[in-house]
């Protein structure tokens, strides 16, 4: 008798190869990895930073921004915001309310955002031209130079959006001239830069008063990276790299009070000239040599100083809030790659 056959075992099934998933795995692991590095960038996480702390900085600042703005384009003659600040504020706010402390402010948070993006972004790009060696310190005149090319850099790419905010700072104060010609429904951002396009000068008009704003901006940037940095360096305790929170702020004040101090009349220039051509200003200059001097003959030495009370009462929390806001947010962006790269 046959034996009966015993049924076929299946065949041994391979065994299970861990080749795809690692590959997944590396995958997965490889592309946040590459994510991360990229903002980890000295240069991208300062353009980061940097763009977060122009809006914190601008947005606590903004009644004494646009109070400032007042005050420098009044010429002689005009006297409705010639009073003290407590008053002037008082004033705004009668007349417009909260709205009239945030005029202009959301254009200027989407100019400023840019703005200190590129200049912060282009400050670490000019500074590997100077340093001795990858991550190397530079020294103060280094770091002014190094400012104040990116300075230039930012105002050039960011100006249209700063003259627009200025005719929007202005459009709704109550200046009686403007009263007058201004209709009742004025208008945005979009159609204050149609109309300067349309109606005086085209592309150039956007670049109306440029000139005296980078003279000023650049020596303002690279004084105000300069002084930081020094200033840093006296409010960090011994033994510490870094200096805590307030001494963050108050290096960020003192160098914004000395950049803003030195270089203001520059300032006052970049506004007479943005608004150089609306009627009812009570100016015309046809440059800057000519603005200087009718300036100084009708106003006095001061008149290129109007304003300058309110500006160096926003300067301190202005700067203070931005460097403080700028490197929290480039510390928490670079993580434990945070380099010292100011």
């Amino acid at each position: 008798m046959t034996a009966p056959r015993k049924p076929e075992e299946p065949a041994a099934m391979p065994a299970p190869t861990s080749q795809p998933p690692q590959v997944a795995t590396v995958a997965l692991v490889t592309e946040p990895s590459r994510f991360r590095e990229f903002f980890q960038q000295p240069v991208v996480a300062s353009f980061i930073a940097g763009g977060v702390a122009g809006a914190v900085s601008r947005t606590v600042v903004s009644p004494l921004e646009r109070l400032k703005i007042l005050f420098q384009v009044q010429s002689v003659g005009r006297n409705e915001y010639k009073m003290s600040v407590p008053k002037a504020l008082a004033k705004m706010w009668r007349d417009e309310g909260w709205r009239g402390f945030m005029a202009g402010n959301g254009t200027n948070c989407i100019r400023i955002v840019p703005y200190s993006a590129v200049q912060f972004g282009a400050y670490n790009v000019y500074k590997r031209f100077f340093e001795s060696e990858p991550g190397g310190p530079l020294g103060p005149y280094q770091r002014l130079v190094c400012g104040g090319l990116a300075g230039i850099t930012s105002v050039t790419f960011t100006y249209p959006l700063d003259i627009v905010r200025t005719r929007l700072s202005i459009q709704s104060a109550s200046f009686e001239s403007l009263k007058r010609e201004t209709s009742q429904k004025l208008p945005g951002m979009w159609g204050v830069l149609v109309s300067m396009y349309k109606n005086e000068g085209g592309f150039l008009a956007l670049y109306r008063g440029i000139v005296p704003t980078v003279a000023g901006v650049a020596p303002y940037v690279g004084l105000n990276f300069m002084v930081y940095e020094m200033a840093r360096t006296q409010f960090t305790q011994e033994g510490q790299k870094d200096p805590g929170a307030i001494g963050k702020l108050g290096a960020g004040a003192v160098s914004g009070a000395v950049a803003q101090t030195c270089t203001y009349p520059f300032d006052v220039l970049r506004r007479r000239f943005q608004v150089n051509t609306m009627s009812g200003m009570g100016y015309q200059y046809s440059g800057i040599t000519d603005a200087v001097v009718r300036i100084v003959k009708t106003e006095g030495v001061r008149g290129l100083y109007k304003g300058i009370v309110p500006n160096l009462l926003k300067v301190a929390p202005s700067m203070a809030s931005s460097w403080l806001s700028f490197e929290m947010t480039r510390d928490f962006v670079m993580g434990k790659n945070r380099e010292k790269f100011l």
